[in-house]
């Protein structure tokens, strides 16, 4: 089968023709339709990723598809089912074998493009601002790069949960498309008042923060006594440096979110929250957006669109 693979530590990915073995008997065997790229595959890449596999290894670490076949020991799960999974790899290729307990089922209508994109950039947003941040309707979000892959879904996934939502976000066009998905109130992330224009908004109860840097230091500064502040990532490149004594002066509580780290302590945390998600997809309360899908042979592309910041919300490659 053709995958996308990386043959050696630090090396660039190809698309060649790999082996597949028979599926462990915890395991399903999918063909893939789609799989919805990450910045961890850019990470993966270069072997920075916290969890990068050994080379070589296949990239692609959320994908959608129909079951093929299924190990001795799997239940609940059939040839034909379709589902979408959190693979951690592998998601960039023809077929693959993953492990079920990573398996959720797909209503009817919901197609295999919006189901790759949903399940890390939503299940991240559900779970940092329910699960993390205990977020209550009527509470402030303020959401930086609130038109990426993940910023987009916790502008939506707030509204949902009742509260008023500060976006912000690079430039009018992307502003435009965090407005569209619920925000209520739009700032420029480089402007150079960011601090001010939140505080003139009443400042913040919650900050999902997946950019870091500048950002969040102004972020933090116009922060409500008591708010939770949500690291996400740092696609800014800075990993912010937050002192102590101004948290014990406001109250603040920061609290990391590793999405993917509930798979090995909490999975049950994770898959409750991937079913509530699906309820709200099936209900058409919430539509994942896909800025681009392109061919297994231009994934290379779709990383470049990542890499350069040129996606807003997801990148899916279909097979």
């Amino acid at each position: 089968m053709l995958a996308y693979h990386v043959l050696a530590a630090g090396s660039a990915p190809e698309l060649t023709q790999v082996s597949l073995p028979d599926p462990g008997a915890e395991q399903i065997r999918l063909r893939i339709h789609a799989c919805a790229l990450n910045f961890a595959d850019l990470l993966m890449i270069k072997g920075t990723y916290q969890d990068t596999p050994p080379a070589p290894f296949t990239l692609g670490l959320e994908v959608a598809g129909e079951i093929l076949s299924v190990g001795r020991n799997v239940t609940g799960l059939v040839p034909g089912d379709r589902v979408a999974v959190y693979s951690g790899q592998g998601g960039l290729a023809e077929m693959g074998n993953f492990d079920a307990c990573r398996a959720v089922k797909l209503p009817d209508h919901v197609s295999y493009e919006a189901a790759a994109a949903f399940p890390i950039a939503y299940g991240t947003s559900h779970l940092a601002l329910d699960h993390r941040a205990r977020m209550q309707p009527g509470e402030t979000l303020l959401v930086l790069g609130a038109a990426g892959g993940v910023g987009l879904t916790a502008v939506e996934i707030g509204k949902l949960m009742g509260a008023t939502v500060i976006a912000c976000a690079r430039g009018a066009e992307r502003l435009a498309i965090a407005r569209a998905a619920g925000a209520d109130h739009l700032i420029d992330i480089e402007a150079p008042d960011l601090r001010e224009q939140i505080i003139a908004l009443g400042r913040a109860d919650v900050v999902y923060d997946p950019v870091g840097g500048a950002a969040f230091q102004a972020a933090f500064r116009a922060c409500k006594p008591e708010a939770r502040l949500l690291p996400i990532g740092f696609a800014s490149g800075d990993v912010p440096q937050v002192p102590s004594n101004h948290l014990m002066v406001k109250n603040l509580s920061v609290l990391g979110v590793n999405w993917g780290g509930y798979m090995r302590f909490a999975p049950e945390v994770l898959t409750g929250s991937l079913h509530t998600l699906l309820g709200w997809i099936a209900e058409g309360l919430l539509t994942p957006h896909v800025s681009h899908v392109l061919p297994l042979d231009r994934a290379g592309e779709g990383l470049e669109l990542l890499r350069n910041r040129e996606a807003t919300g997801k990148v899916v490659i279909t097979t």
